[in-house]
């Protein structure tokens, strides 16, 4: 299984529950093919560099997960499809990309404590 990191962003306009509904979809598509979820950030509403869509801020949210190559196919299916994402991107880690990523959370566990 290889390391993948998403990042997607989701209209303005939602409520919190709605937010949390989009999150928890798509981390369900993740499980029903059998991937593995690592980590899950929730950045909160950012203003972006650019409008998209007319819009000038989103939520902003990070799934860090194990899965198999096939797996993300159906993972950006589902982005296409659900017109709550409004840009989404995931990229395979590599080897050193992953080690940044696991110090990352640490430094973050770290500081929560």
């Amino acid at each position: 299984m290889n390391q993948y990191e998403t990042v997607f962003i989701m209209t303005p306009v939602l409520s919190d529950q709605q937010m949390k509904e989009t999150v928890e979809k798509f981390k369900g598509i993740l499980t029903a093919q059998g991937a593995e979820i690592i980590n899950e950030e929730s950045w909160g509403l950012k203003k972006m560099a650019y409008p998209i869509q007319k819009k000038s801020t989103g939520f902003y949210q990070l799934l860090e997960f194990k899965a198999e190559p096939q797996v993300i196919d159906k993972l950006e299916v589902g982005f296409r499809r659900d017109e709550r994402v409004i840009r989404f991107l995931t990229v395979k880690l590599e080897k050193y990309a992953a080690q940044y990523a696991e110090k990352r959370r640490n430094k973050k566990s770290n500081k929560e404590d």
